[in-house]
């Protein structure tokens, strides 16, 4: 699986390559194929590995190793699934810092955010493999004598696992284990931008020993194998997240198709601020959710709607925070936020900023690029925050997914509410107060999918649900009981021994 090879063109001679993980054996690229390489986003000239640029064959052969397996692997009693599982963790455990070095390197972000990700991995593990052991059938009483009634729930098949680059191992991890716990087998397709940690979760399974065909790994671009991925015939479920464009484009093109889907897409997640607030902690509440992982969460706080009396003490205490944030590489254990995932992402977050300059927003922190000394070699930004943001303009509206924050004013609680309710998105939100009665209103009335209070707005634990409503999700949530169970169908059983 991993391969390392010479490379004079940049600045680290040893790049690492990655195969397809198909049938339980990793892979060689098919004469004439290409690879893509991968780059730290902390210093572009450090090319980190490379992966196969997979064809439509790569995947017809995933999928027929999936479909292969399943039968065998849907057989094997749950708990002895999850064990396997549980050995699979125990591998995981052990690859735990090369893990942590790899989400690093490939994402940017700091390695204190990182460890935190492996952590988070292993609790969502810890928890779906949980589910195998307790088991998702139930018993009812029914009215006919002798008749024993069941509810039973029984795998779909092939599942088609799309993971995305800002969270590598952990969303992998949430996808790839509830789902054969269930009974299926499954292709996964991280990001081209993070091949790197999904190697070596696959590592761990090979490890583990799971049975060849079960879990299948490939590599490649989206837009070259993403639609066979998605739409062929063999896959019975398709758990995707990404962007909210590309989302809604697969559930088009899957609209009609019996094919069961699950979305987790993008957020314009609001932090409320009452007058009433802990302003220091809800100040480092909104650096928390919208700096760390340099607000490349779905659930990051993008705008922060602060009421009127306090407004100008909460905005200079953002803005001092901001600048106060050690910037750097991942790997310096200083540094506070890393770069941001790469060109693209930086051009588009710098775009953002214009335009919120341009359309009047008073700049507070940041605002441009970091490129001065070792900052020239990645992709950095400055931890930016706008205020007199007004509802209409595009950085309150638009998801940035960058460290930029929106700071607005409300008059009062109706009108947080509704500024925090005014985006096509309903993910995450979060209300800073110390009345009960404020907060309650907050919980019943936010239109999203995770609602904190007095807390940040990426806050999850693996035991409650993970998913949002409007433009931010699709079908079951991840994680919980749900993760379990959107990978399974009902079937409900009537039994009447004859005597």
């Amino acid at each position: 699986m991993l391969v390392d090879g010479g490379d004079t063109r940049c600045r680290i001679a040893v790049v690492t390559t990655l195969s397809n993980f198909i049938g339980g054996q990793w892979t060689e690229l098919r004469s004439g194929a290409k690879r893509r390489r991968s780059f730290n986003p902390a210093d572009r000239t450090e090319a980190v590995c490379e992966s196969p640029d997979s064809s439509a064959a790569d995947v017809e052969s995933a999928l027929a190793a999936a479909q292969g397996a399943f039968p065998g692997w849907s057989r094997t009693p749950m708990p002895q699934r999850a064990g396997l599982l549980e050995l699979l963790i125990g591998q995981l455990k052990q690859r735990e810092e090369p893990l942590v070095r790899a989400i690093t390197r490939e994402n940017g972000k700091t390695l204190r955010e990182a460890r935190l990700e492996f952590v988070a991995a292993i609790r969502e593990a810890d928890f779906q493999v949980g589910q195998g052991r307790r088991g998702s059938g139930r018993s009812r009483p029914c009215e006919g004598p002798g008749v024993q009634g069941e509810l039973r729930r029984e795998p779909l098949g092939v599942a088609a696992l799309i993971t995305p680059w800002n969270f590598p191992l952990n969303v992998a991890c949430r996808k790839m284990i509830p789902a054969l716990v269930a009974g299926n087998t499954c292709v996964l397709k991280p990001s081209e931008l993070t091949p790197w940690a999904a190697a070596l979760l696959f590592e761990a399974a090979a490890a583990a020993g799971l049975p060849a065909g079960v879990a299948n790994l490939i590599f490649g671009s989206g837009a070259e194998i993403g639609d066979l991925l998605v739409s062929h015939p063999a896959v019975a479920a398709v758990s995707f997240t990404g962007s909210t464009a590309v989302g809604l484009g697969i559930a088009r093109r899957l609209a009609g198709s019996p094919t069961k889907l699950q979305l987790e897409l993008g957020g314009k997640n609001p932090l409320v601020v009452l007058a009433d607030a802990d302003l220091e902690r809800a100040a480092e509440a909104a650096l928390i959710g919208g700096f760390s992982c340099s607000g490349q969460w779905c659930t990051s706080t993008s705008r922060v709607i602060v009421a009127d009396s306090i407004y100008r003490a909460f905005v200079e205490r953002l803005g001092a925070g901001a600048k106060a944030i050690a910037v750097g590489a991942g790997l310096d254990e200083a540094t506070r936020m890393g770069p941001v995932c790469g060109q693209r992402q930086h051009e588009t977050i710098l775009k953002y900023i214009a335009t919120g300059k341009a359309e009047g927003a008073r700049l507070v922190a940041g605002g441009e690029a970091l490129q001065e000394g070792a900052y020239g070699r990645g992709w950095y930004v400055a931890p930016t925050v706008f205020a007199d943001v007004t509802p209409t303009m595009t950085i309150a509206r638009e998801e940035i997914f960058g460290p930029v924050l929106a700071v607005m004013k409300a008059q009062d609680l109706d009108q947080a509410i509704a500024l925090a309710n005014d985006t096509r998105y309903g993910l995450s939100a979060s209300i800073y107060t110390r009345d009960l009665a404020s907060a309650q209103r907050f919980i019943a009335e936010s239109a999203v999918g995770l609602c904190h209070v007095n807390m940040h707005t990426a806050y999850k634990e693996p035991q409650l649900e993970f998913g949002g409503i409007k433009e931010s999700g699709r079908g079951f949530p991840e994680a919980g009981d749900t993760g379990v169970e959107f990978f399974t169908r009902h079937k409900a059983v009537y039994l009447k021994a004859l005597a």
